[in-house]
């Protein structure tokens, strides 16, 4: 290697096409290798073979590092190699990722005149559109010497040979062989049986892949482990993958026998690759079993055997494992077992449980099969098909292949037929012949799990199928099994279904099930002679969780509740049809009061409106449910400000409450407070003050002197009173409310907090502030401790601490509660409500006194202080 004068490389005689020199890390590299994670095994050999002829090389597996940043590594070796290698196959075609890496050196060169791109075919494939015309190295079927004599003569400027050719009269000289470097990916001498592969595209198992054979790499004896899963996971296809990856790696040389556990006699099959793939001779005077276990001791060849039996099943893992026992090789380590099943077939067999695929990966495999344009154009709702499939790859696959053959539907299309048919939809019941799997359906591979379930887990499946995609508590399903023993529901449920990958844990006390096998067990449920008063049993027991949430939930009764939240929603739209007329409201305002505890109005406002939706359905449009109903959505719409949409609701259910239930009745009482306090928000404090008061007297007569209905309107009242300046008659109606809130719910209950709140503003109205700032105080540790710190209740602590803080010129206490309500109130209640208004008027009256005093030294950098500051210098 020489240079010229102006310092740059000259190209070496032997290799115009390449130079090839000794590089530092940032210097310019020769190749990039450009390749998808399924042809791994053939981009490093390449790489390997370009480096021992002393080429330079980028490939990610070898030269990203932890602790580097992967994208712009790949987009600097992609950039700054001289060409890139593109391993070519099939898998590199419909790759998601590998597309930019060849587009970058084809814009570089289009015409291919320097050629900065060489496609390297691994695999079977056709490249189409701009890689059509591209000239390949065809290294397919290719063995080891002449691969590399392919690759390394792709590099020269001609395609002259090194040597004189044979004369054509002559014999040819003999085939000049390279010495082995390290494993070659090509055709393999190991014996083996494995059948063809029907996957497009193999995606989102390649850490699957490297577990699995961690797993069986780690014990001298006889290993044994069983791939496990639900139907139509991938459980045959990741063993087929990985039988075929490692026959490319040379791992088992001794060789690879597939096995069918249900297409015949497991011992027929075992002779027959003893006769075919070995040709032993076996004596067929003796018992299958014997002849079995003389081909595993008289193997002939050497290294290292894989045996695969696929689909190991059985009416239960006993009687599954029996069926297989006989046949098994001798406890010799040279033979490594791997099964596919979905049992648990006991201790002495580890398994190795496989999952659905990622939100990736099944998009990435329906981009296989219908093409990334079409999937781009309709990325959504590809996203939301996948989701509702459950990212089962069978069912993946089979919705693909039917978009394929229905290349006018569009994916909405799809989606709207499945919602309509479920399982019956034909998208999930034609398999096509070339696929790995052999179901015909997504429902047939859960058929054969079905048909050995006996009745009481039948039962059991019934009713878990009426649960919401959500993890179920297990203690539920105990509590409601009347009659029954827990310890036999436990074996319905371990033995039953968790044994046969129908169900799972997916917590310390909570199980599973996956969608589509939710949507089979629904499918049987209806027809099973006790299906309506299951659905009814399931009902009434969600509208008993509902009762028991509080009108105002603490953070830790939320806590407690979110489990059970998705189970409710079930039962308030699946099943609605199921509820009892007299709990149908139930289920909408326990979510409503859920989500409206937490401040969460946007998740409240649409329960609401579907209960007002479902009872004026069921019932008409006057009935207590109605009304109710109508109160709900007025009270939420009040809390948002939404005064002018409260109002007609508020009165509606008043007339009705009144018409329905007479003029005294709690309920008529409760639409008397409630469309009082929107007049008295809306300022209407006439309008107010009469149903306040015969609001207050109707608790009293109805509900007695002390109730916390009637210390509500004890509190009404006097709130009314104070906005009126008529402090005199609102303290000991305060003081009255308080007291009894404290003796009916205790010191640390968020209705004791609002009468400590009220009372402490008025004190504050009065400008007693000594005597309302512990009441301010303990109302904010009340709320905190209670409904956390981004609760729109705790924000109005805030906000009424910096007024009184403000009043008393400590400013920077007051500045700091400020910031605090204003961020809570415009993440839960919008920039328009009226508390966000109030809010600012009374943090600009701080800034703005501040200034005044010539302390603007005491504010914060803070931007919500900066921007009124700014205000002020402006105006």
């Amino acid at each position: 290697m020489v240079r010229d004068e102006r310092g740059r490389l000259a190209v070496d005689e032997r290799s115009p096409f390449i130079c090839r020199c000794a590089v530092s890390a940032i210097a310019v590299k020769n190749f990039f290798i450009s390749y998808n994670r399924a042809d791994q095994t053939w981009a490093e050999w390449i790489a390997w073979v370009l480096e021992e002829q002393g080429y330079t090389a980028v490939i990610d597996v070898w030269d990203f590092r932890p602790g580097s940043n992967f994208a712009l590594a790949m987009q600097e070796a992609a950039a700054g190699a001289q060409v890139t290698v593109m391993v070519l196959s099939e898998h590199y075609l419909q790759g998601l990722y590998t597309q930019p890496e060849w587009a970058a050196a084809f814009a570089q060169d289009p015409t291919g005149a320097e050629r900065r791109l060489l496609p390297i075919r691994v695999g079977e494939c056709q490249p189409t559109g701009l890689l059509r015309p591209q000239i390949y190295v065809d290294l397919v079927g290719q063995s080891e010497a002449e691969a590399e004599r392919l690759l390394l003569n792709a590099l020269k400027e001609r395609g002259k040979p090194d040597l004189r050719p044979s004369f054509p009269g002559g014999t040819p000289t003999a085939e000049r062989v390279t010495p082995q470097k390290g494993t070659f990916p090509g055709k393999s001498s190991c014996v083996n049986n494995l059948p063809r592969s029907g996957a497009v595209a193999f995606v989102g198992r390649d850490e699957d892949l490297k577990q699995l054979h961690e797993q069986l790499q780690q014990t001298e004896r006889l290993a044994i482990t069983a791939i496990r899963g639900m139907g139509g996971i991938g459980k045959t296809e990741l063993a087929l993958q990985y039988a075929k990856a490692q026959l490319k790696a040379n791992t088992y040389p001794g060789g690879i026998c597939w096995l069918s556990a249900k297409e015949q006699n497991l011992g027929t099959e075992i002779v027959n690759f003893a006769t075919d793939q070995l040709q032993l001779a076996v004596p067929t005077d003796i018992d299958l079993g014997r002849q079995a276990q003389l081909c595993w001791r008289q193997w002939p060849t050497a290294g290292e055997v894989l045996v695969v039996i696929d689909d190991v099943s059985g009416r239960d893992d006993i009687a599954a494992y029996r069926t297989i026992q006989p046949y098994l090789p001798p406890d010799q380590s040279r033979f490594t077992v791997l099964l596919t099943t979905r049992l648990h077939l006991g201790a002495s067999i580890r398994s190795f449980e496989i999952k659905v695929l990622s939100e990736a990966a099944a998009l990435a495999l329906l981009a296989s099969l219908i093409g990334a344009e079409r999937l781009d154009a309709e990325r959504e709702i590809a996203a939301a098909l996948c989701e509702w499939l459950g990212y089962l790859p069978l069912g993946l696959e089979l919705v693909g292949r039917f978009l394929q053959r229905k290349p006018t539907w569009t994916l909405a299309q799809l989606q709207a037929r499945l919602e309509a048919e479920r399982l019956a939809a034909r998208a999930l019941g034609q398999a096509r012949p070339d696929m790995t799997a052999d179901h015909e359906s997504v429902a047939a591979a859960f058929e054969l799990s079905w048909q050995d379930l006996d009745a009481p887990v039948q039962a059991l499946a019934y009713r878990l199928s009426l649960f919401a995609l959500a993890p179920i508590p297990w203690g539920w399903l105990v509590e409601w099994a009347d009659n029954t023993d827990p310890d036999d529901l436990e074996d319905w449920r371990d033995e039953g279904l968790i044994n046969r990958s129908l169900l799972n844990w997916v917590g310390s006390d909570t199980v599973q099930l996956h969608q589509l096998i939710r949507e089979f067990f629904r499918h049987k449920l209806e027809g099973w002679a006790e299906a309506e008063g299951l659905k009814r049993d399931y009902c009434q027991r969600m509208v008993s969780l509902a009762e028991q949430i509080p009108q105002t939930p603490t953070r830790d009764q939320i806590l407690a509740l979110t489990p059970a939240i998705p189970h409710l929603a079930e039962a308030a739209t699946t099943w609605q049809a199921w509820l009892a007329d007299d709990s149908l409201d139930w289920p909408f305002i326990g979510l409503g009061r859920f989500y409206e505890g937490q401040g969460d109005y946007g998740q409240t406002e649409p329960w609401y409106q579907d209960g007002l939706a479902a009872t004026r359905d069921r019932f008409g449009e006057t009935h207590p449910a109605v009304a109710t109903s109508l109160n709900n959505l007025a009270a939420l719409y009040q809390s948002q400000g939404r005064y002018e949409a409260a109002e007609p609701l508020y009165q509606e259910a008043l007339a009705m409450m009144k018409a329905l239930l007479g003029e005294a009745h709690p309920l008529v009482a409760t639409s008397l407070n409630n469309l009082a306090g929107l007049y008295e928000s809306q300022g209407r404090y006439e309008a107010a003050e009469p149903l306040y008061q015969e609001a207050l007297a109707m608790m009293k007569a109805l509900l007695g002197e002390t109730h916390p209905s009637v210390a509500t309107s004890l509190n009404n009242l006097a709130g009314l009173y104070e906005s009126q300046g008529r402090y005199e008659a609102a303290e000991p109606l305060y003081q009255e409310a308080l007291a009894m809130m404290k003796a009916l719910l205790g010191e640390a209950h968020p209705s004791v907090a609002t009468s400590l709140n009220n009372l402490a503003g008025l004190y504050r109205s009065q400008g007693r502030y000594e005597a309302a700032e512990p009441l301010y105080l303990q109302a904010m540790q009340i709320d905190v401790a209670a409904l956390g710190e981004d609760h729109p209740d705790t924000a109005i602590d805030f906000a009424n601490l910096a007024g009184l803080f403000t009043t008393l010129d400590r400013y920077t206490d007051a500045e700091g509660f400020y910031i605090m309500a204003l961020s809570v109130f415009v993440q839960k209640l919008g920039e328009d409500h009226p508390y966000i208004q109030a809010t600012w008027q009374g943090f600009f009256g701080l800034v703005a006194k501040v200034v005044e005093a010539g302390q603007s030294d005491l504010l914060s950098d803070h931007p919500l202080t900066q921007s009124l500051l700014q205000q002020l210098q402006q105006s």
